[in-house]
């Protein structure tokens, strides 16, 4: 039996031909030739994550000497896009800027209104305070005219010769019959003797006396000319050339004269001419008898 002896190549490395001879190792080198490209490529494989890895370092270190100078602008940039900035195109600014501006010029306007209000009722208060004013003035003129002429009529009023209660009447203006040498001439106030007698009107005594049938008689002249005349009285109480007012008390009812009983015989006559009846000129100054 022939034994082969193991050549340089290991019997992993080579395939032995049955036939034996050259032709066997030749084959043995064509079929580990795929071999070792394909060991080469898993080597290059597994190198890639290598690469990659020192690569991403290699990346890494670079930022980090990067990113510290850019940290400035970035920061500065933020700022800015969190600052709103006049005339920024962002979004966010102009709607901020715009809502604000529409409430400080509602604020303006709401202010400007309260203002005006203000002024208004400010002017209406001073013009109604200035009416007030106007108003008392004139009528506190009007109280001191109306109280002048108060006076005035107070003055002029004429007052029955006697106290209303105080009387009866018992002979009208214009009666005719034997008591009266003529017609009644005058309106006859029955009152017991003594019976004040008034003043009917404000005027001056222009005589005082005995007048025959008329008894004692005292006669008044009033500013208008008018005379009164007062009859029958059995006491006198002014003189001659004596003003006096109405009310106040002249003399005192009497039956002096031509007559059926005490009472005043009171005669009216305007500018001193013929008697009208007393009743009629008593209720024109207001006064019933």
């Amino acid at each position: 039996m022939t034994q082969h002896r193991a050549g340089p190549h290991s019997a992993g490395s080579h395939v032995v031909d049955p036939s034996g001879g050259r032709g066997g190792l030749h084959r043995a080198e064509r079929v580990s030739a795929p071999s070792r490209l394909h060991q080469t490529c898993v080597r290059a494989i597994q190198s890639v994550p290598t690469l990659i890895g020192t690569g991403v370092m290699v990346i890494a270190a670079v930022g980090a000497l990067v990113v510290p100078s850019a940290a400035p602008q970035l920061a500065a940039a933020g700022t800015a896009r969190l600052s709103p900035v006049p005339g920024s195109s962002g979004a966010g600014s102009v709607v901020s800027s715009a809502a604000l501006d529409r409430r400080e010029r509602a604020v303006s306007r709401d202010s400007q209104r309260e203002a005006l209000a203000d002024a208004a009722d400010e002017k209406l208060q001073a013009a109604t305070e200035e009416e007030a004013q106007q108003r008392n003035a004139a009528l506190k003129q009007l109280a001191a005219s109306a109280e002048k002429q108060a006076g005035i009529i107070a003055k002029d009023a004429w007052q029955l010769p006697v106290t209303p209660g105080a009387y009866r009447l018992t002979a009208r203006f214009g009666a005719c019959s034997g008591l009266w040498s003529h017609c009644h001439t005058g309106l006859d106030f029955a009152a017991p003797t003594g019976t004040p007698i008034h003043a009917v009107a404000n005027g001056t005594v222009t005589e005082v006396g005995s007048a025959g049938a008329y008894g004692n008689r005292t006669i008044m002249t009033l500013p208008d000319g008018t005379e009164l005349w007062y009859c029958h009285q059995s006491a006198f109480a002014v003189t001659v050339g004596q003003k006096v007012v109405a009310g106040q008390v002249i003399g005192a009812v009497g039956s002096t004269g031509n007559t059926t009983g005490p009472h005043v015989h009171l005669e009216v006559r305007p500018g001193a001419g013929d008697p009208v009846d007393p009743y009629a000129a008593l209720v024109q100054h207001g006064l019933k008898p």
